[in-house]
């Protein structure tokens, strides 16, 4: 926190002090996130991060990024659910051909569940596609006319086998709630490339299983929490219109005292970074109630985007209008942006209508998750690289784990963290490139496997953050997002 020199951090502040000028005051003693961006921006000046990748200093007490970038934000589609790797990306013959036969080293404490222990081939026709001759099952007509542009990893790996833990282990490191997610640590880290949005969005239909834990800023100042858009809500953002009878000015008068108050009263209580964190909330709201209402405005978008994206069409419209309000968040400067397919498209009605998670028939999940996602996931790749974004742009598609090679039910699989695939593109990866991979009926990772710490770490050097020096002190130990471990998959970089 920044105090005035010349008075002494206990003397109670008069009340002339508070008001006399209040937005004066608060933006020098608070010192806290986006009161010092507005005064950034009023010198014009860039603040916390800015659009060319220019150097921050990192909470960590080091220069941020430490090395130059490749990307400067990133899109995660999240397949919420699992989707089964030998349906999708990872080809496996073997298992076509040994289809109801004993499965060679069949471990029941891989997935939640009982399993057959028998070979469950897949009931999807594959085809090889791009120069890259990637094999790709028909669940992704559309997607796989970009497979040169996607770098894929088949040995991803996690130690949780239950939804909510593996999401929280794939996007926080931690299979436990109460740690900050990537997205938070993005935040944190990096700063805002754009003071009038928030730099960590997400967007979801129905909270998936772990619902706020999977995207939580943990132990990291609040402030840098996502903003969580639900795609059923008929107001996309609450509590950002302005209140009956008010204006945008009397508003600013408004939190201008407030934020006096709040900035005196915070000044006593310099290790409460939840209350700092409240009161850069305010300010961005305020400057929310203009940008946001502009930034998810879809109607702004012509017909042949639309149509590009299947906004209309009712088998993935929802995705389809989230994958596009995704792309505009991006132009505007969004670091990172996180949309969680939806429920209510798995088709069999397995465990809830969680999407991708075909423990009663793989066919009917997984032949409805891809037609509610196929079409706009290769329409954003599409859209990025014609607008000249992908370059720099990190685009990641894939679930919490994958699913078994062998039958769950006669024609289901269950959950499987033991080896899945997981794909990337732009943002300086290799497009057309295979890392790693399972055994020959895609059962378990066993070449160049990946843990999630490793993703992590390879994610955040992409970003130009050295993973062993983001940390943040929290309970008398620094922590990280890769943990203790973690190495860059340097294979994978363009």
């Amino acid at each position: 926190m920044l105090t005035d020199p010349m008075r002494s951090t206990d003397q109670t502040p008069s009340i002339g002090e508070l008001l006399l000028p209040a937005r004066r005051r608060f933006l020098r003693e608070s010192g806290l996130g986006f009161g010092s961006l507005a005064l950034a921006s009023l010198l014009g000046q860039d603040a916390i991060g800015n659009t060319s990748g220019g150097a921050t200093a990192g909470a960590a007490g080091s220069m941020l990024p430490h090395h130059a970038p490749k990307a400067k934000r990133v899109i995660w589609l999240f397949m919420t659910g699992a989707p089964s790797q030998v349906d999708t990306w990872d080809y496996k013959p073997e298992l076509q051909a040994r289809n109801g036969e004993p499965l060679p080293g069949a471990d029941s404490q891989v997935g939640f569940f009982q399993t057959s222990g028998k070979c469950l081939a897949s009931p999807f026709k594959w085809a090889q596609h791009g120069q890259s001759g990637t094999w790709v099952s028909d669940l992704f007509p559309h997607l796989s006319q970009h497979v040169d542009d996607m770098c894929f990893i088949h040995s991803m790996h996690l130690r949780a086998n239950n939804h909510a833990p593996a999401a929280m282990e794939l996007m926080g490191g931690f299979s436990r709630p109460g740690m900050p997610s990537m997205g938070a640590w993005l935040d944190y880290g990096l700063g805002s490339m754009n003071e009038n949005l928030p730099s960590f969005v997400v967007m979801h239909e129905r909270k998936p299983r772990g619902d706020d834990q999977i995207w939580s800023a943990g132990f990291l100042p609040k402030n840098h929490q996502a903003l969580a858009i639900d795609a059923r809500r008929p107001v996309a953002i609450d509590n950002l219109s302005l209140r009956q009878g008010h204006s945008l000015e009397s508003q600013r008068a408004e939190l201008d005292l407030l934020a006096a108050v709040n900035a005196a009263h915070a000044a006593g209580r310099p290790t409460q970074a939840d209350l700092a964190a409240r009161i850069t909330s305010f300010e961005l709201a305020y400057r929310m109630q203009t940008a946001a209402p502009e930034a998810i405005d879809l109607a702004q978008e012509s017909k042949a985007t639309h149509d590009l994206y299947g906004t209309e069409d009712p088998k993935c419209k929802v995705f389809a209008k989230q994958c596009l309000t995704a792309r505009r968040l991006l132009e505007r400067g969004v670091r990172f942006v996180q949309i969680f397919a939806g429920r209510g498209v798995g088709g069999d009605g397995s465990v809830d209508d969680v999407p991708w998670d075909g423990h009663s028939n793989i066919e009917t999940n997984h032949r409805e998750c891809g037609l509610a996602t196929d079409r706009p996931a290769a329409a954003l790749l599409a859209d990025l690289k014609a607008r000249g974004l992908l370059e720099d742009t990190l685009v990641i598609w894939g679930g919490e784990f994958g699913r078994t090679s062998d039958s769950q039910g006669g024609k289901g699989r269950d959950h499987n963290p033991g080896g899945f695939t997981l794909w990337m593109a732009g943002g300086g990866v290799k497009g057309g490139f295979h890392y790693g991979s399972t055994d020959p009926f895609g059962y378990k990772a066993i070449e160049n496997k990946v843990h999630v710490n490793d993703l992590h770490a390879t994610l955040l050097h992409l970003l130009g953050i050295d993973h062993e020096k983001l940390t943040y002190r929290h309970n008398g130990r620094n922590f990280r997002l890769t943990d203790v471990g973690g190495h860059v998959i340097s294979d994978v970089i363009a």
